[in-house]
C-alpha cells in the first residue's frame, strides 16, 4: 500500500484527486497507475483502471487471475466492474468511500453472486494515512476556491 500512496502522491503533484493503485504478482509489482482524469480529459483514467490497462500490457493478456491490487481508496462502481473483468484475484483497500465506494460504502458490485469472477478484498491497509492524503488535498481545494 506504500506504493500505491507513492502513485496517489503523484496524482496530488499533477492537481488530481490524490488515488493510487498498484498490482502485484508474485510478490512484485508489474503495474502502476493514479488518478489522471483531468489531465487526460476522460472521466475513465481512474487509477484502478491506469493499472489494470499497463498490467495487461505487460503480461499480454487482459486476465489478471494470479494478480493482486493495493488502491489507497475503495474502488467506484466503473472500477469495481474492471477488477472483475480483468479477474484480479485480491483487492486490498486503504480508505473507504462513503459517497462512491462500489465496495461497500454504498453498493457492492463484488457481492454480486451471478457474476462469473468473485474477488477477495482486505480493508483498512494504511487507512489512516491514505484518508489524510485525500482530506488534505480537498481542504486545499477549498482554501484556494476560498480565497479566489
Amino acid at each position: 500500500m506504500k506504493e500505491a500512496l507513492k502513485e496517489a502522491r503523484k496524482a496530488y503533484k499533477k492537481g488530481e484527486i490524490p488515488i493510487g493503485a498498484v498490482i502485484v504478482r508474485e510478490n512484485k509489482i508489474i503495474a502502476r497507475g493514479h488518478n489522471e482524469k483531468e489531465l487526460k480529459i476522460d472521466a475513465t483514467f481512474h487509477a484502478e483502471i491506469s493499472a489494470i490497462r499497463k498490467a495487461s500490457k505487460k503480461l499480454g493478456s487482459w486476465r489478471l487471475n494470479d494478480c493482486d491490487m493495493y488502491v489507497t481508496l475503495e474502488p467506484c462502481a466503473m472500477c469495481a466492474g474492471a477488477l472483475i473483468q480483468a479477474r484480479v484475484g485480491r483487492l486490498y483497500i486503504g480508505a473507504t468511500d462513503p459517497k462512491a465506494g462500489a465496495v461497500g460504502s454504498v453498493i457492492n458490485v463484488l457481492s454480486v453472486e451471478k457474476f462469473n469472477h468473485k474477488v477477495d478484498v482486505t480493508y483498512g491497509i494504511l487507512e489512516q494515512e491514505c484518508s489524510n492524503i485525500l482530506k488534505e488535498f480537498f481542504r486545499e481545494l477549498r482554501e484556494m476556491k476560498s480565497s479566489k
